[in-house]
């Protein structure tokens, strides 16, 4: 304290408050029970499946079976905002392609389940009610008959080498 000539008593400035020191700031990574939002492209040997980049981004949360297994394990350890692909081999992703899932349908059951008028074509994706009426499966046109089309159920990936390209936007 110093005394001045008008009576008045300063007093020493006081160094302002610190801040308690910040812990250094880490980026969230993937965990099995995060949530994420992400885009990501699936593709096979044909092109892309899946591609929600230039889209709305998809969310998800691990472990719910929104992903195949393996691609949820490309995802473990990605922190948010990573953009990378992985290479996956033929059938990891989506298994090897079940010849019992190739079945034909007869175009009178497909006129009950959706359109009467309704055209198919080969390469084409059908979208069917799932028993329960809660959901729905797809199914690829193989062959067109007379009076039946040829589907196959398999994932369009299966037992195909497939790139997983993803971009995580956020890690909750």
């Amino acid at each position: 304290m110093k005394n001045d000539s008008n009576n008045t008593i300063e007093q020493p400035h006081q160094a302002a408050a610190s801040a308690p020191a910040l812990a250094p700031t880490s980026v969230p990574v993937v965990l099995a029970d995060s949530f994420l939002t992400l885009h990501y492209r699936l593709a096979g040997a044909h092109g892309d499946v899946i591609n929600t980049f230039g889209a709305l981004p998809a969310t998800l949360s691990m472990g719910s079976g929104a992903l195949a297994a393996a691609l949820e394990q490309c995802l473990l350890g990605l922190a948010e905002g990573s953009h990378t692909s992985f290479n996956l081999p033929a059938g990891e992703a989506f298994g090897a392609p079940n010849p019992a899932m190739r079945q034909w349908l007869k175009r009178s059951e497909l006129a009950d389940l959706g359109d009467p008028d309704e055209s198919y074509a080969v390469g084409e994706v059908v979208q069917f009610p799932t028993f329960d009426g809660l959901g729905v499966f797809a199914g690829t046109v193989l062959e067109l008959g007379e009076q039946a089309v040829l589907f196959d159920f398999n994932h369009p990936l299966a037992g195909q080498p497939i790139t997983f390209e993803v971009q995580v936007i956020s890690v909750l």
